[in-house]
């Protein structure tokens, strides 16, 4: 008869704690969140059942991910949020468009979407087991049906319930096909929510009949696809219950998504550390809280040894059941059990490991599918006006944070050919001066841009008044960001250069929605293009698109690089 597992062993093996991707503490990016080398140690070694991995390059993952597997001495859940394939998170894997694109190719051809999909899940899979990982916490089954939503936004499938559940599906069966576990988030739908759960605690106010004709339809997919595990979504539903939120819902984990929906596999919190739960409750209550409710997995608790101590202390005092904290443990034992390999059988040598090559070729035919091109004055088929001229010129780049912008360093196509074709850099971002003006309708103080331009312009350029305009703005929903990337004045800014004679050019990567607003508005002439991705790959696209960079070679199918 099999030993039983002692108890403080059987909670920590339902406990997920985040770590750098990379070996070092000295490299922890997000030291607040990521645990120190000693403590991740000393946490496996007591049972801890997962990590979750942020940080560092495609080889270090693979490192990371041995070193761990070493440490943990069990078969260890090892996942990442790595939504737009590997190469999101670590360097050297394959960086793919936002899952919207699929969703916008999907009203148009709906059968190549739905092909694309399945190979991004592929892709997907594929990188991720070669690299360490077994769990994707992908896909996001959230409908983006409202624009403003500040955190799914281009993570979304789709902006339709109907075509969200197919693309999540073919994604699916795509990324479980390469022996990795997916998970579809956030239930039952972060889609239509104008506030960010890790900020604050959002408000879904929607009847049932809604939930079900918007929000539930691509979770009731990609279960029926066969994804292995389900993530929960910090956020308040009064039509399911007034009092507590989705993660902490039995009426949602237990009612709707198990009994309801016929979820049997394993349910994961989204991370506990989220002001929409860490801001209400202690890590030890919420972990608590959630298992009551039916999750199997809590993730990223802010306290880990805290969150274990309650869930013990729970047992030991009848508010939970040993039996229950056996049944999630037993969950989680048949998700790894799914894997195609043995999870306790020791990793290849490292010298053993091909190197990783990314797929470019699938990268860059999803940003061509995504793409809209108005560049070279091309309208309707017909040639209106010329491409994008030479310098000099200002290459005006919008980011949110310069510093946080792994898509754009120092020699990111959207820089380095703008300004071998004469156009200076300047970047508008959040550290930068303010280059506003107090008129609404001209926002931009181009005085002062031009004065800015010219001091890092060639001393022959030192006379130059006004230096036409290449506008590039990269804008998106994103985490902790706390909006959809709108309340400043684009519309406005683009009319006020079309004006002066000053607009050169547009991109805009990332939101869809802000080149709905901006495209309308642009001169017939104007030189223009829409991609959704913000990665160096898509940048090139781009400005290719304007005519920069080509007399390097055309693109690289495979690398995306120039060629001869």
């Amino acid at each position: 008869m099999a030993a039983v597992e002692p108890l403080q062993r059987l909670a920590a093996s339902l406990v997920v704690v985040r770590a750098s991707g990379q070996l070092s503490d000295a490299q922890r990016r997000y030291p607040q969140w990521e645990l120190a080398n000693a403590e991740l140690q000393r946490l496996l070694a007591a049972g801890v059942g997962g990590v979750i991995l942020l940080g560092g390059s495609a080889t270090e993952l693979r490192l990371r991910c041995a070193q761990l597997g070493r440490w943990g001495g069990q078969p260890l859940l090892l996942c990442a949020d790595v939504e737009e394939g590997v190469g999101q998170r670590f360097p050297g894997a394959s960086w793919l468009v936002p899952p919207l694109g699929l969703g916008m190719l999907h009203s148009r051809d709906r059968q190549r979407a739905l092909h694309l999909a399945e190979r991004y899940g592929r892709c997907t899979g594929r990188e991720a087991r070669a690299l360490g990982l077994n769990w994707v916490l992908a896909p996001v089954c959230d409908v983006n049906n409202n624009p403003a939503n500040p955190v799914i936004n281009v993570r979304a499938w789709a902006e339709q319930p109907a075509a969200a559940a197919e693309l999540v599906a073919a994604f699916c069966r795509g990324l479980q096909a390469e022996g990795v576990l997916g998970c579809a988030k956030h239930f039952p739908g972060h889609g239509d929510t104008s506030s960010d759960s890790h900020l604050e605690l959002p408000l879904l106010p929607h009847d049932r009949q809604r939930l079900e004709a918007i929000e539930l339809p691509p979770f009731r997919a990609a279960i029926a696809a066969g994804v292995a595990t389900v993530m929960t979504a910090h956020l308040l539903l009064p039509a399911l219950d007034p009092q507590r939120p989705a993660t902490l819902s039995a009426a949602v984990l237990t009612g709707l998504l198990r009994q309801e929906l016929g979820f049997n596999g394993l349910v994961v919190t989204d991370a506990l550390m989220m002001e929409a739960i860490s801001a209400n409750y202690g890590p030890g209550e919420a972990a608590v809280l959630a298992l009551e409710a039916g999750a199997d997995l809590v993730l990223m608790p802010a306290d880990a040894d805290a969150a274990i101590a309650a869930l013990v202390a729970a047992v030991q005092g009848g508010r939970l059941s040993r039996e229950r904290l056996e049944a999630s443990a037993q969950r989680r034992r048949t998700a790894l059990e799914r894997l195609p390999i043995d999870p306790l059988e020791p990793l290849q040598p490292i010298e053993a490991i091909e190197p990783l090559e990314p797929d470019n070729a699938l990268a860059l035919e999803l940003i061509e599918a995504c793409g809209i091109r108005r560049s070279h004055g091309v309208l309707g088929g017909e040639m209106v006006g010329p491409g994008l001229g030479n310098g000099p010129g200002l290459n005006l780049v919008r980011l949110d944070d310069s510093l946080a912008a792994p898509f754009l360093p120092s020699d990111a196509p959207a820089l380095a050919l703008a300004e071998r074709a004469g156009y200076r850099s300047l970047l508008l971002d959040r550290r930068s001066p303010s280059p506003w003006s107090d008129n609404p309708q001209a926002p931009l103080d181009l005085a002062r841009l031009d004065l800015a331009g010219l001091n890092l312009a060639e001393p022959q350029l030192a006379k130059r008044e006004a230096l036409p305009v290449l506008l590039q703005l990269f804008v998106r929903g994103n985490p902790f960001r706390g909006s959809a990337g709108g309340g400043e004045p684009w519309a406005a800014v683009v009319e006020q250069l079309q004006r002066a004679k000053r607009l050169a050019g547009l991109v805009v990567y990332g939101s869809p929605y802000l080149w709905q607003e901006l495209e309308p508005l642009l001169d017939v002439a104007t030189p223009a293009v829409y991609c959704l991705g913000q990665m160096p790959l898509a940048q090139t696209w781009a400005l290719q698109s304007l005519g920069l960079g080509l007399s390097d070679g055309p693109m690289d199918r495979r690398a995306g690089e120039f060629t001869d």
